[in-house]
């Protein structure tokens, strides 16, 4: 367990009355706190670039739903990960909020204990993406995997050792780490080291750009 208000949350979202529900809801937890909160993305700039958040919560309905405003709270806290909170059943929203950085997305409609996990889950480096949301981001992606274009990654593969290329296998099934150490004999720490290497001679940046990587060159499974 870590310590009490290590994980430091920013909530935006234009709703006065959502941010004081997602507060209470946080602020349950004893590792826990929001450091701040904006109705506006221009707001949320200021707020982040002050606090340094390790976790954005972030509606897409703020700034009439202008996903850009990812990339400029990426920009302002790049240390911090962003979670997209939303109402919306959008594939498109989910597609273009996950090319712009977000590293997961909660719908309004699930639990608060599902909140909470993603915020954990993220914190850590993990994506959250249940299963049905990352299938429609790999079938918008698809459109542009088939499209004609340069394929350096081929090339990348062929850098990787025989169990760094297990373990994006793993990956790309959907394991999380606990469970790749268990089917690779290995320790949660050598996998975390496994997965820098991996991260650095693929060229991404996190575990969601692997998962795609690996579903998009045949080496992982969504059925899993």
């Amino acid at each position: 367990m870590t310590g009490a208000g290590s994980i430091r949350i920013v909530l935006v979202d234009p709703h006065a009355l959502v941010r004081a529900g997602l507060r209470a809801l946080i602020e349950r937890e004893p590792e826990m706190r929001v450091v701040g909160e904006a109705g506006t993305v221009q707001d949320a700039l200021e707020v982040v670039s002050r606090e340094a958040p390790d976790i954005i919560l972030l509606d897409p309905n703020v700034d009439n739903a202008n996903l850009d405003g990812i990339l400029h709270l990426r920009a302002a806290a790049p240390q911090a990960r962003l979670l997209l909170v939303t109402g919306l059943e959008d594939a498109k929203l989910y597609h273009r909020a996950v090319q712009l950085g977000a590293m997961g997305v909660v719908r309004k409609n699930q639990t608060g204990d599902t909140l909470i996990k993603a915020i954990r889950k993220v914190r850590e480096g993990e994506a959250w993406l249940d299963r049905s949301m990352m299938a429609q981001v790999i079938e918008g992606l698809s459109g542009e995997w088939n499209a004609p274009q340069r394929q350096p990654e081929e090339a990348l593969i062929e850098l990787l050792s025989p169990r760094e290329r297990q373990l994006v296998e793993l990956v790309g099934k959907g394991f999380k780490n606990k469970q790749i150490a268990e089917q690779m004999s290995i320790s949660e720490v050598t996998v975390r080291h496994h997965l820098t290497s991996i991260f650095a001679k693929l060229g991404v940046e996190d575990r969601l750009e692997l998962f795609i990587f690996a579903l998009k060159h045949g080496l992982g499974s969504l059925s899993g």
